[in-house]
């Protein structure tokens, strides 16, 4: 830990007296958010296509880069995050998220957050929070090549790559590239866990901006060995070495921790894999136009029809693996019986779904103003044809006709933002589930700030993992109901005073939920949950400033579900710009949750299960901070943890996220993202 430490440091203090050096030389700043670049040739003529010898205008752009997204199915236009102030920004894992010890494993949120989405699911969501999915993948627009590389160290050889290439061939054609891997080889035994995700995007629109072709490709890969947590955690205080290694675990066998950058073995744990490719095609009918300067014609066009076509296909593959199953292990902690074959030895233990999904979509979309294309109204009408495998035995296949309409709005003027949808599942494996959405949004002025009201419905098949065929092991299936819920929401943001505040009210009916690590039951009882928040920024000086976020959530008594009443983080930083070209921000993080009973967690199938045997009283996560940008190049170090090291107890003082799992001890992390203009 000490040489690790040692390196860091070392190398954090070479880079930081080289960007210091590097800000101070006599370079006009470059602001927030523009970034930068050079488009001139050694002559002093601007790079034009070859072959182009008309003469045009100069574009005031030339010499930078212009880049915007919109996330997929969304109408909001965005830019890029240059912000420094919060390290969680660019991390894999969000702060209200806890794993179970290590970066990659299974990881859990603070705050109450159901399935809300009606039709088919799998059931396994323990990784959801580190992949890509449809709804944060983004379709830019840039002027230049744009390329951004990120790497992160952590302590115990924890490493982040990930690298995103995006340009445009022409001004209506783009596409990405974006690629993360994360390995983690953990403190305790058997406590491996990597994740790679890869995202491709293509982008293009006809030169007469009739069509339009929007692809997305998305491959996740979850590999997490399982130890089935610590045989007795209070052992930490008496360890020989006082190595977090040397403790027992539930499963997998001890030995020598293999630390190999881009391979993750994994003999006891899950090894998820998701490949999901989407094809969105759209043909408008509607109006030509122009516009006429003095030197050159621009086309428009304003859609009044539009036919859309969307083809899916998704592939899952569900693994639980353990080729070292210990039959006493399994006896006394999990109080599974293992069978021995005709040999006298003990088979390795598989748990496998694997699902193949089809969708096709056809839908009709109107534009009621031409000249408003954040306003329309879709109606469409899809088919699901689904096909199961279970321990690639046995499989089973299934369909689902769905109806769905959608309207929104976003006013010309940016005072009304209106979002209606409904989906039903007319018939099929799913019949009966639906989904109802609406949402308002209105700014009440510039100094007031916006208000936001919503109100959803969904009513929703149990998850596949609790239906008799699924391979993974749940010991009271039975013909359970569906479930319902409904989410009440109002968020409240002042930009002028750096202040949002967030309420939720949710009302669960027929609540599924693990109450083991292998028993499933569904709660007949109506039940609610409610959430506030308020995030507010606090200007202390010119150059301190004060963030603090509070949540508190409430539930009906002897609701089956595991929450604090409190969570919270609060930052202080010693923020601004410094050397012309230095942006920095360094303080003191404090995450605190009130004691409570965390949830249980199933290593064999993936839940979270609720407990109420085990309580935690966790000391705050107390975390140093240096963050700095100079220019398109970022940097942070990180020393978290340091909750660990108050006395009496010092390095033996773990928290927990459950049961038998003790937390990291101090961990560093040292990070660098760099941008770069082609």
């Amino acid at each position: 830990m000490k040489i690790i430490i040692s390196k860091i440091f070392l190398l954090f203090l070479i880079v930081f007296c080289s960007a210091t050096a590097i800000a101070q030389r006599s370079l006009q700043s470059d602001g927030v958010t523009p970034i930068t670049g050079s488009n001139i040739n050694n002559r002093g003529i601007s790079n034009q296509r070859l072959g182009d010898t008309s003469f045009k205008k100069r574009d005031e752009h030339s010499d930078s880069l212009t880049i915007y997204f919109k996330y997929y199915n969304q109408l909001k236009i965005q830019s890029l995050d240059t912000t420094i102030n919060d390290f969680y920004n660019r991390f894999s894992l969000p702060f209200y998220y806890n794993h179970l010890g290590n970066l990659g494993t299974a990881a859990r949120s603070f705050y109450f957050n159901p399935i809300l989405k009606a039709g088919f699911d799998a059931g396994f969501h323990q990784f959801d929070s580190y992949n890509f999915n449809l709804e944060n993948t983004k379709f830019y627009n840039t002027t230049k090549p744009y390329t951004e590389f990120a790497y992160l160290l952590g302590s115990n050889a924890e490493q982040t790559i990930s690298v995103l290439h995006t340009q445009n061939k022409k001004d209506n054609l783009n596409y990405s590239i974006e690629y993360r891997f994360i390995n983690s080889p953990g403190i305790f035994k058997n406590q491996n866990a990597s994740v790679n995700n890869t995202r491709l995007t293509l982008n293009y629109k006809s030169p007469n901006k009739r069509y339009h072709l929007a692809a997305i490709f998305i491959a996740n890969k979850n590999a997490s060995s399982e130890n089935g947590g610590t045989v007795n955690y209070k052992q930490l205080d008496s360890l020989a070495l006082n190595n977090p290694f040397e403790l027992p675990v539930r499963l997998g066998l001890g030995g020598i921790v293999r630390r190999n950058l881009f391979s993750t073995t994994v003999n006891t744990g899950n090894i998820y894999k998701q490949n999901n490719l989407v094809l969105k095609q759209q043909y408008d009918f509607g109006q030509k136009d122009s516009i006429v300067t003095d030197s050159t014609t621009i086309k428009l066009f304003y859609p009044k029809i539009r036919l859309q076509h969307l083809f899916s296909v998704k592939n899952s593959d569900y693994l639980f693996i353990d080729a070292n199953a210990d039959s006493t292990n399994y006896s006394n902690y999990f109080n599974y019986t293992i069978n021995k074959n005709s040999f006298g030895t003990i088979d390795t233990i598989t748990f496998r779904d694997n699902w193949k999904i089809f969708e096709n979509e056809l839908s009709i979309i109107s534009f009621p103003d031409k000249k408003n294309a954040s306003q329309y109204i879709k109606a469409s009408i899809s088919l699901q044809n689904l096909v199961g495998t279970f321990k690639d035995i046995s499989s089973n296949s299934l369909y689902n006709v769905i109806i769905a309409g959608e309207y929104k709005n976003s006013t010309k003027n940016k005072i009304w933002d209106i979002e209606a949808t409904a989906e039903l599942f007319v018939n099929g494996f799913n019949s009966g589930d639906y989904s109802a959405l609406i949402s308002l949004q209105k700014l009440l002025s510039k100094n007031v700030g916006t208000l936001q009201l919503g109100f959803q419905n969904v009513n929703r098949s149990p998850s596949f993992i609790y239906n008799a065929a699924s391979s993974f092991r749940v010991t009271n299936r039975i013909n359970f109901s569906k479930e319902n819920s409904t989410k009440i929401w109002a968020n409240y943001n002042n930009d002028r005073l750096n202040l949002s505040l967030i309420g939720e009210y949710y009302l669960m009916s027929n609540y599924l939920y693990f109450d083991n690590f292998f028993t499933a039951k569904q709660e007949g009882t109506l039940f609610n949950v409610v959430h506030v928040g308020l995030e507010k920024k606090f200007k202390l000086s010119k150059h301190w400033n004060f963030y603090t976020e509070l949540h508190l959530q409430q539930t009906t008594n002897n609701a089956p579900v595991n929450l604090p009443k409190l969570f919270t983080r609060n930052r202080i930083a010693f923020e601004g710009n410094f050397y012309t070209n230095l942006f920095l921000s360094t303080g003191l993080e404090v995450r605190y949750n009130s004691n409570f009973s965390p949830a249980g967690y199933s290593p064999f199938n993936g839940q979270f299960f609720y407990q109420d045997n085990f309580s935690v009283t966790n000391k705050p996560d107390i975390n140093l901070f240096f963050n700095f940008r100079i220019k398109t190049f970022k940097g942070f170090f990180r020393a978290e943890n340091l909750n660990t090291l108050i006395p009496p107890n010092g390095y033996k003082q773990y928290n927990y996220s459950v049961e038998q799992y003790p937390m990291q001890s101090v961990w560093m992390r040292f990070g660098v993202w760099w941008n770069f203009v082609n």
